[in-house]
């Protein structure tokens, strides 16, 4: 793995003047380069970062002295289409019990599963894996597997679902395609989900009728779950999540079939069908999403940022203290990348990976 620093090629020296220039008082930097699809990423200490790529490798990445090192006790995954190692996060309990959650695209004869799991961490290796919920998500399909994760305050873990290529199943609530899930730390089923009396839904679901959410947190200041997800051509969405709501897909949608222009499902509204808070038409196809609390941007803190990765930019979103979105900005176009997995450190500024197999990070400038 090795350092490029930002006047190592003429390119990217270049890339980071015009972003610097649109943006002053920004430093762009890239760290490392190399990568396959870093997919997700955690700060683990101040100076480390957990990155897992798509290709099913779990790297621990030292940012003091620019190295890497493969982690061994990884699980065998299914690293075809937008499946493979997915994404990581740091539970809620990993300071007390060292926990760390992970989603990965699980093999199952020739099919393939979400599948939520955690393991601790010991110098180079992962030990005690635990597959805490292997999704009913199995298609042969190798596309739409979601899947972030985000923990709240009262010690639940969720995850996205995507349709898994076939649609309709994300109005079926007898499995878990096109939902968000909510479990405790341990993996067992939270007794206020809102589908545990119903013997017709699965008990884990928490919020059904998503196409493909690629970014979900939750906000402990204001208690609420925010997903952003791919619509078909048109139509990607930043949905608030609430208990046992209906997002739609793909009775209604803002988008379009990609084979022609032709709208998909009934409309864009229904009853008993959320709308979104925010809606991209065209597309930039999110890759994940942060909200900004640090103390080095000021201006940008409680702030959304998601990852673009067909219009391929840094978006920032702007909320009202209700939760309103009431504006938009897109920066770091000049680098030409798709942006995919997103999350800030320890020091306030905004650490970013690229499908090319970048890892870089913006900081004011000093």
């Amino acid at each position: 793995m090795l350092l490029i620093g930002i006047n190592s090629s003429p390119l990217a020296a270049q890339q980071f003047r015009e972003v610097e220039q649109r943006l002053p008082g920004i430093r762009v930097e890239q760290l490392f380069s190399g990568l396959g699809v870093p997919w997700g990423m955690t700060f683990i200490s101040a100076q480390q970062l957990l990155v897992t790529e798509r290709t099913g490798q779990i790297r621990l990445l030292d940012i003091s002295n620019i190295s890497s090192t493969t982690l061994s006790g990884v699980p065998e995954v299914v690293a075809e289409g937008q499946g493979g190692m997915l994404d990581v996060a740091l539970g809620s309990n990993y300071s007390s019990e060292g926990w760390i959650y992970f989603t990965y695209s699980k093999p199952s004869n020739s099919e393939a599963a979400t599948t939520l799991a955690r393991a601790r961490l010991d110098r180079d290796r992962l030990f005690d894996w635990q597959d805490l919920l292997v999704t009913d998500s199995a298609t042969d399909t190798r596309r739409h597997f979601g899947s972030r994760i985000a923990f709240d305050s009262d010690g639940h873990v969720y995850f996205g679902i995507g349709d898994r290529g076939e649609r309709g199943q994300a109005q079926n609530l007898s499995n878990h395609i096109g939902s968000i899930i909510r479990l405790n730390l341990d993996g067992s089923i939270p007794s206020d989900n809102p589908f545990v009396d119903n013997p017709q839904a699965k008990a884990e679901i928490w919020s059904y009728g998503h196409r493909n959410p690629q970014g979900l947190l939750f906000d402990q200041s204001s208690s609420r779950l925010w997903s952003i997800e791919h619509g078909p051509r048109g139509g990607d969405e930043i949905n608030l999540i609430e208990k046992g709501r209906n997002y739609g897909w793909p009775t209604i949608s803002h988008g379009k079939e990609y084979w022609g222009p032709v709208a998909v499902g009934e409309g864009t509204s229904k009853p008993g069908m959320e709308q979104p808070r925010k809606v991209y038409v065209p597309s930039i196809a999110p890759g994940s999403l942060i909200l900004y609390r640090g103390n080095a941007f000021p201006k940008w803190q409680g702030n959304l940022f998601a990852g673009a990765l067909k219009l391929m930019h840094l978006n920032r979103v702007m909320l009202s203290q209700s939760g309103q979105v009431n504006g938009e900005e897109r920066i770091l176009e000049e680098l030409n990348e798709r942006i995919r997995a997103l999350t800030e450190g320890p020091e306030g500024w905004i650490y970013f990976s690229t499908d090319s197999g970048r890892i870089l990070r913006i900081r004011p400038a000093p």
